[in-house]
């Protein structure tokens, strides 16, 4: 049986695809690693801000201690046929280093707010996380062009 796969996308196409993802999408998949390389998956909630992508987790917990050792994270949503990787230079802000206006878009976008989820000894930070590559496919078909930013720069130009 012989199965007939779509043509892939323009990179344009994929590009609009990826913001329109980051403008609507509630949480996403976070993978970091410590210093010694032992990795850490969680689905955290996430804002777009129209540059970063900004999360939010307690400073103690694995993923929280990760960003802030190596400042290097993977950020994924979709499944295995829509795939969306995003890798990112990270930025932590405490709550009284955040801008409120990061912190009230975060709460409304994210419906909570860590500004309110305070914990003694394990408080949580915001983690603004810049793109730097950004990879989009729908398959093997699409594994080609699937680049779409290199080093922090969009290989395919905005409409």
């Amino acid at each position: 049986m012989t199965t007939t796969r779509p043509a892939p996308r323009p990179a344009d196409q994929r590009r609009e695809a990826v913001l329109e993802r980051l403008r609507t999408e509630e949480d996403v998949w976070v993978a970091t690693a410590n210093p010694r390389g032992v990795p850490c998956l969680v689905p955290l909630s996430v804002h777009w801000d129209g540059d970063a992508v900004w999360l939010s987790t307690r400073g103690a917990n694995p993923t929280g201690r990760n960003l802030l050792e190596t400042s290097a994270v993977r950020i994924s949503f979709g499944d295995t046929r829509d795939v969306v990787l995003i890798d990112g230079s990270v930025e932590a802000f405490s709550l009284d280093e955040v801008d409120p206006a990061d912190a009230d878009a975060f709460a409304a976008r994210c419906g909570w707010d860590p500004r309110r989820a305070k914990r003694p000894g394990s408080p949580y930070l915001y983690f603004r996380v810049t793109p730097t590559d950004v990879q989009a496919f729908h398959g093997e078909h699409e594994l080609t062009g699937r680049h779409l930013m290199r080093d922090g720069l969009w290989t395919v130009p905005a409409d």
